[in-house]
């Protein structure tokens, strides 16, 4: 007897971005639909969060109309509602969070509340490379920077995080400390191909012993180095900066990633969270990998950043495992990998 089709309809809005998917049998997207708020935010420097939900009201709805119109699916034939319930920031979840919890309840369907983190790390399931558990997770985020075993479908062991400024945030203090435009990540890897990543040599926060992360050290020699070349008077090559500090955020998180995977022995790894579509991240963790007999795993760039396809492939996970959340989910803005 053939099994099924599972249809997960996935809501994100725990950021800047609204998005909604439809995605069979956890691996098939049969839509996904993106309503970005990074021009209103850009003015800013960054994301406002009063702004942010009051921007999610407005598109949720719209959003999950186009998705389900996109994946040639109606509501009747979604099996279950997944939604991010955090980490984030606590308006923004809770627009998606009130949209899910009252389509679960007029249709009489399954609640699935997700962990945005680990919504990140499945979404490599999509990556067109067949990626089984158990496999090695790297997530490198705006607000997260965490090394940790995915040791089969829902089940997660931590081995180490950032203990102060995640990789992403540092990117971002530092592209608006240098006057780039939000968001900084992409405007530091941009600026940085056309500097030289040797001319500087900035301090590489090892933190040994540990598969732990601090950034913050980094980022304030970054500040120091370019508040000194002012008060001397002399002139700042901002590639020059860029591409040193990007090198060196990069070999930290490839030496760490290299140590994790001859200590766990585990033959493959995957990129997760924003930071994921860096280039220069991409190209020399897969160099580190292989150097240690290890493949590297990342998703497709639209699939990098937030997106709600990742929360639908989740959640397909966790409602084959039987996972359900109650009407009482709360969002949790401070929400960690591995929690429930």
């Amino acid at each position: 007897m053939t099994e099924k089709d599972v249809y997960i309809l996935g809501i994100e809005s725990s950021c800047d971005e609204t998005a909604a998917s439809v995605v069979k049998n956890g691996r098939e997207v049969l839509s996904n639909v993106i309503s970005t708020q990074i021009p209103i935010h850009r003015k800013f420097g960054g994301v406002v969060p009063e702004i942010a939900s009051r921007k999610h009201i407005e598109h949720i709805m719209p959003v999950m109309n186009k998705a389900l119109t996109d994946a040639h699916v109606t509501l009747d034939q979604v099996d279950a509602i997944a939604v991010t319930y955090g980490p984030g920031l606590v308006g923004a979840l809770l627009v998606g969070l009130s949209a899910a919890k009252a389509l679960a309840f007029a249709l009489d369907k399954p609640l699935i509340g997700v962990n945005h983190l680990e919504g990140h790390v499945f979404a490599n399931f999509l990556s067109g490379e067949n990626l089984e558990p158990p496999f090695l997770a790297l997530v490198v985020s705006g607000g997260h920077t965490s090394l940790l075993i995915v040791e089969d479908y829902n089940t997660f062991k931590l081995l180490g995080q950032t203990r102060d400024d995640a990789a992403g945030e540092a990117f971002d203090k530092i592209a608006r400390f240098m006057g780039l435009p939000y968001p900084g990540g992409p405007e530091i890897e941009k600026l940085a191909a056309t500097g030289n990543p040797d001319s500087i040599e900035f301090p590489k926060p090892m933190l040994p012993g540990t598969f732990d992360f601090s950034f913050s050290g980094l980022k304030s020699a970054v500040i120091n180095y370019i508040h000194g070349m002012e008060q001397r008077g002399e002139t700042i090559n901002k590639a020059d900066v860029a591409a040193s500090f990007q090198k060196t955020i990069v070999a930290v998180l490839v030496e760490k990633s290299k140590q994790a995977i001859k200590e766990t022995g585990l033959k493959e790894i995957v990129l997760a969270g924003g930071v994921s579509a860096n280039k220069n991240l991409q190209d020399a963790l897969a160099k580190g990998a292989a150097t240690v007999g290890a493949k590297l795993v990342h998703p497709t760039k639209i699939l990098c950043t937030d997106n709600a396809v990742m929360i639908a492939t989740r959640g397909y996970y966790m409602f084959k495992h039987g996972d359900r959340s109650a009407y009482t989910l709360n969002a949790e803005p401070a929400l960690k990998l591995g929690e429930k």
